[in-house]
């Protein structure tokens, strides 16, 4: 069997904690026989066994760019505030290098949401995003006004700061902070959230992984952002689509932890109360 093959992806801040981190990262790796590729280039991680990630949720989106197009798993550890799409704390570096050295983990495929935006003058882009892709009011700009449609019907208009277009994976990202509803990735589905809308009707929406939901740009300007990282501008009349993403990313996972235990852990919840009947049964 081949020596294993790891794609580096790092936080580019780089602060002293990180860059000395991704050091003795490279140094324990490469002392196992696992070689490491610290490119950050599609043709470094296409030969890969894994695409490690060293940073916040926003260092792992960058790698999810990797993965998505190379069909490689992604693992974090997690450097950043949240760390919803880590697997591991900093502290459990030595044991994430032994299990990458024994090739000892399973894979956790994670639905990716792909949009068509169509303008007006008849040009089009094509983008994708794990988390959502936000129609959201363009800088200096008043609020956006759209309708919302699903599967070719409209359901409503109104004046809104933004309207999220999300997966589960993104329930618990931007979608979650507009009081969107948190949906378990195991569920295949596509949410639709308005973002203080004003309007009677601004319920988030959950509809079927093979529905089509749509925006359309009814005034003024707005800007169509994938996972705040790639950004598109969506003149008056235009119109955005997005349906359930072709390629999905895959998440190496190293534990069974159930995605409630990791709610509970990653937003701190208050627990106590079911810990103190489990102790008295």
């Amino acid at each position: 069997m081949a020596e294993p093959k790891v794609a580096l992806v790092v936080n580019r801040t780089l602060p002293p904690q990180m860059e000395r981190a991704a050091h003795d990262a490279i140094v324990a790796l490469e002392d196992r026989g696992v070689r490491v590729d610290t490119s950050e280039t599609l043709a470094g991680a296409r030969n890969a066994d894994l695409i490690l990630v060293m940073g916040g949720d926003g260092t792992i989106l960058r790698g999810a760019e990797l993965g998505r197009s190379t069909g490689v798993p992604i693992l974090g550890i997690n450097y950043g505030h949240m760390g919803f799409l880590s697997e591991a704390q900093p502290d459990e570096l030595p044991a994430v290098v032994e299990r990458i050295a024994a090739r000892d983990w399973v894979i956790s495929e994670r639905m990716t949401i792909d949009v068509h935006v169509q303008r007006p003058d008849g040009s089009c882009n094509v983008q994708w995003a794990l988390n959502e892709v936000s129609v959201e009011k363009a800088f200096n700009s008043r609020l956006i006004e759209a309708s919302i449609g699903v599967d070719g019907r409209e359901i409503s208009a109104f004046k809104a700061d933004a309207v999220l277009l999300s997966t589960p994976t993104g329930s618990t990202a931007y979608n979650f902070s507009a009081g969107g509803p948190v949906v378990w990735p195991s569920v295949e589905a596509l949410l639709l959230t308005p973002v203080a809308a004003h309007a009677l009707f601004t319920r988030p929406l959950v509809v079927s992984p093979y529905s089509t939901l749509e925006v359309r740009v009814l005034r003024d300007e707005a800007m169509v952002s994938c996972d705040s990282r790639r950004r598109l501008v969506a003149p008056e009349g235009t119109v955005i689509t997005a349906v359930r993403g072709e390629r999905p990313v895959k998440l190496a996972r190293l534990n069974e932890t159930p995605f409630s235990g990791r709610l509970v852990a990653r937003f701190h919840l208050p627990v106590r109360g079911w810990r103190e009947r489990e102790v008295r049964e």
